[in-house]
């Protein structure tokens, strides 16, 4: 059993949160809630619970506010939010989790199955460390991203990510030093996540780090050939909008 805190300011919002769990995740026991984020971080020092679900948007204090009251995150965390376009691009790439309001059945058990192969595994306190870095420098690319492998998380520096290629609903990161990371989440994932670090998905297959082109070969799709020497073909239909984004780094 994980049991799990409820922080939300609004009554509603807690009422639904406990319905779903107690009918679809019945290994999660609802030990305590909240809508005064003020007095959160003492109920969660009081109950010391598995995981908590917080509400990102509160008055007085937001939910990274309570959780900054922490020197050390000993617990899972699940946000909830309606929408924060901005945190929720630092939390996925931090490796943490959260649902977007109004929260689905299937989006909420697959959360918390995360959370329980999470527990078995160390690395949360650097996760959310690393997430309050990347929410300090939201209007900048971040400089490190978080890849969860059946091994525990991995911090990666996203410089030395050369390309990422698709294995069915896998991925694998192909690194400077010649490594390979594998990471049991699709491609387009990471895309979006990439895109700001001049990443550009090539091929349905292919995300690559265009700063680590080095020569780019015509043909209908054209070739390129990265700065390890691997050689990875355009499709024919990305490749005016690859040409436009080589021409603007």
């Amino acid at each position: 059993m994980m049991r799990a805190l409820i922080i939300d300011d609004e009554k509603k919002g807690i009422t639904i949160l406990q319905q779903l769990l107690k009918k679809h995740c019945p290994q999660v026991e609802i030990a305590g809630s909240t809508q005064d984020p003020l007095t959160a971080a003492s109920l969660i020092k009081e109950q010391r619970p598995d995981l908590i679900f917080i509400d990102i948007e509160m008055p007085g204090m937001n939910g990274f506010e309570v959780l900054q009251a922490f020197n050390e995150v000993t617990f899972q965390v699940i946000f909830t939010t309606a929408y924060n376009e901005y945190a929720v691009k630092a939390i996925r790439f931090s490796a943490l989790d959260y649902l977007l309001k109004p929260i689905e059945v299937e989006e909420l058990k697959a959360a918390v199955q995360r959370m329980e192969n999470k527990m078995r595994t160390t690395g949360q306190r650097e996760s959310v460390e690393l997430f309050f870095q990347n929410l300090r420098n939201l209007q900048s690319p971040f400089a490190r991203i978080t890849l969860s492998t059946s091994d525990g998380i991995l911090v990666q520096e996203v410089k030395d990510i050369l390309y990422c290629e698709a294995t069915g609903s896998y991925t694998t990161f192909h690194l400077r030093n010649k490594e390979k990371i594998m990471v049991s989440k699709g491609i387009g994932e990471f895309e979006g996540l990439l895109s700001e670090h001049h990443f550009f998905r090539v091929h349905h297959s292919f995300l690559i780090n265009m700063k680590e082109i080095k020569k780019y070969i015509r043909g209908d799709g054209g070739t390129v050939m990265l700065s390890n020497g691997v050689e990875i073909d355009v499709a024919k239909r990305r490749k005016d909008q690859f040409l436009a984004a080589l021409h603007a780094i």
